[in-house]
């Protein structure tokens, strides 16, 4: 432990926890005060894009429905947007949101002393693309974008199972959506 003098010549410890403490808030002042911040109103993108087109979702899997989870989940974030209107069809978007689910997959991550399984992880991969309407000009594309989501398997009841898969992939979907347009939203 070191020690300090004060002004009426004493001494006193300090302690090397008290000034990593002061350390580590010097280095947050400084980083907030950096510049550095996340554009999540969209300000990137041209304030003549307003209203947006979420287009059908190409399923490239053998699982039904998981296509109209995806854009469900896109339609429900640009309608919680202050900066973006759904269009009604691609005629009336400025901007249109497509993609597509490449790949769909579950595997068993848990499993009980008898060796059998008790809990699946679902995995997707999405490429999107939003892109200016009039001109098809891309504005912004992810490729082999994934999330995951774990559901429970019930081995005595496979309809259980399979509706526990239903809810992870509905959660998946929307989980993806919002991550997906947090990431466009700030550009990355």
């Amino acid at each position: 432990m070191a020690q300090r003098v004060n002004q009426d010549g004493t001494k006193a410890a300090v302690s090397s926890f008290g000034r990593a403490v002061l350390a580590v808030l010097v280095c947050i002042f400084f980083v907030s005060g950096c510049g550095y911040r996340f554009s999540p109103g969209g300000d990137w993108i041209d304030s003549g894009i307003r209203t947006i087109f979420v287009d059908n979702i190409v399923n490239s899997t053998s699982e039904p429905f998981v296509e109209v989870y995806i854009r469900n989940g896109f339609e429900e974030q640009f309608r919680k947007s202050p900066r973006f209107r759904l269009a009604g069809s691609r005629e009336t978007a400025d901007a249109i949101l497509k993609g597509s689910i490449s790949a769909l997959s579950s595997t068993y991550v848990a499993y009980d002393r008898y060796d059998k399984a008790t809990e699946s992880r679902a995995v997707m991969v999405l490429d999107l693309v939003f892109e200016e309407r009039g001109t098809s000009r891309k504005l912004w594309s992810v490729a082999n974008f994934t999330g995951n989501e774990g559901y429970r398997v019930d081995q005595a009841n496979p309809s259980v199972t399979a509706m526990n898969k239903q809810a992870a992939l509905q959660k998946l979907s929307s989980d993806m959506a919002e991550k997906a347009y947090r990431n466009l939203m700030s550009g990355f």
